[in-house]
C-alpha cells in the first residue's frame, strides 16, 4: 500500500529557531498559531488527522468537504486555525479541538469557523511527492487547489526574511518560518531546512498539578522529561472558571512525580501527568525558568513524552 491507503503520515518537524535573516535560498511564510494537521483528499472523502494520527474531522465539520475543492487525490500538509478580528485566534482554536458534544461544536462553526491553510502537498494522484524540492512541490499545491474560505494556500516571499518578520511583529503575529527551497520532506524528523523564527517563544509542558491561589487563580505546575525522567519546570497562571483548568481538575491524583520535590510546591495537587499544555514566555532565565510566561492552552495532539527538555 502506498501513503495514501496507510493513513500514517507523520509531519515534518521545524529543527531549528534563530533571528530573522534574509537568504536568496529560502522562503518565508507567515506562522500560522494554529493546529498542524494532514488532511487526505479524494473525490468523495475529507480525512482530516492530527500530529497524533486521531481522525478529528468530526470537530471541524466544516470542513468536512474541502476533499471538493482538490482536482486530484492528494495529501495536504498543513494548519487548522481560527481567524478572529484578521488574526489567527490560538485560545479559540484550543477550544475547539477539545470540544465533543455536536451542539457545541455546531455554536463554535456558527460563530468563528476554521479553515484549513495547506502549505505543503506530500502525494498527488498515485504518486508520492516527498523527494521534490519543495518549490516544484509548491507549484504542484498551487495547481491542486482550487482556494476558498474553508481550504487556502499558504502564502509566501523569497528572500526578504528580515522586513517579512519585523511586519509580522508589527501585527502582533507569532512569526515567521524559512524553508529552504530545495528541501525534500522527511516524515516524522526535525530538519533545518525549515527554521522558526518567532516574535514569543513557546513551548510544550507536562501539566503536573497546581497550587490554588487567591483571586480564582491557580498556579499551573509544570515539568518536561529528561531521560525518560520529569523535571520540574516552573509555574504559569491560569484562570479557575474556564474549560481549561476543569479538564486539569478532572485528572486522577497521584504523588509527587519528582525526585526532589521542588520547594515552594508543599501545598500542590499532584496529578497523573496525562495532559499537555503551551506556555508563551519572552525568554528563559539561567535556571531554566520562563520569563512572564503565559498559559495558552491545553492541547491534544502532542503525548507528554514527546515534552522533552531543551537546552538553553
Amino acid at each position: 500500500m502506498g501513503i495514501f491507503e496507510e493513513r500514517n503520515v507523520k509531519p515534518m518537524l521545524i529543527g531549528e529557531m534563530r533571528d530573522a535573516f534574509d537568504s536568496p535560498d529560502y522562503i518565508y511564510e507567515l506562522k500560522l498559531d494554529g493546529i498542524r494537521a494532514v488532511v487526505y483528499l479524494d473525490s468523495v472523502r475529507t480525512d482530516l488527522r492530527n500530529k497524533r494520527n486521531l481522525m478529528v474531522t468530526s470537530i471541524y465539520p466544516e470542513l468536512r468537504d474541502i476533499h471538493k475543492q482538490v482536482k486530484k487525490r492528494c495529501i495536504l500538509d498543513g494548519e487548522i486555525a481560527v481567524i478572529n478580528n484578521g488574526k489567527p485566534d490560538f485560545s479559540e482554536m484550543q477550544r475547539r479541538s477539545l470540544m465533543s458534544n455536536k451542539f457545541k461544536i455546531q455554536m463554535a462553526v456558527a460563530k468563528l469557523p476554521v479553515c484549513f491553510t495547506a502549505f505543503d502537498i506530500l502525494y498527488l494522484d498515485g504518486q508520492q511527492l516527498t523527494d521534490l524540492p519543495l518549490m516544484e512541490r509548491k507549484k504542484l499545491l498551487e495547481e491542486t487547489v482550487d482556494e476558498s474560505p474553508r481550504l487556502a494556500i499558504s502564502r509566501y516571499i523569497e528572500e526578504k526574511g528580515v522586513a517579512f518578520y519585523a511586519l509580522a511583529e508589527q501585527n502582533g503575529l507569532e512569526g515567521i518560518v524559512a524553508k529552504r527551497k530545495d528541501s525534500r520532506y522527511y516524515f516524522d524528523k526535525r530538519t533545518k531546512d525549515w527554521i522558526k523564527i518567532k516574535n514569543l517563544q513557546d513551548d510544550d509542558f507536562v501539566v503536573c498539578g497546581y497550587i490554588e491561589k487567591e483571586r480564582n487563580v491557580v498556579s499551573i505546575v509544570l515539568g518536561q522529561y529528561r531521560d525518560n525522567q520529569l523535571i520540574y519546570k516552573g509555574h504559569v497562571t491560569l484562570g479557575i472558571s474556564g474549560d481549561d483548568f476543569r479538564l486539569i481538575q478532572q485528572q486522577k491524583r497521584t504523588d509527587c512525580p519528582f525526585s526532589p520535590a521542588p520547594k515552594g510546591n508543599e501545598k500542590a495537587v499532584w496529578l497523573a501527568p496525562d495532559l499537555v499544555c503551551t506556555v508563551k514566555y519572552m525568554e528563559k532565565t539561567e535556571s531554566g525558568s520562563l520569563r512572564q510566561p503565559v498559559f495558552k492552552g491545553l492541547r491534544v495532539d502532542k503525548l507528554p513524552g514527546d515534552c522533552i527538555e531543551k537546552d538553553g
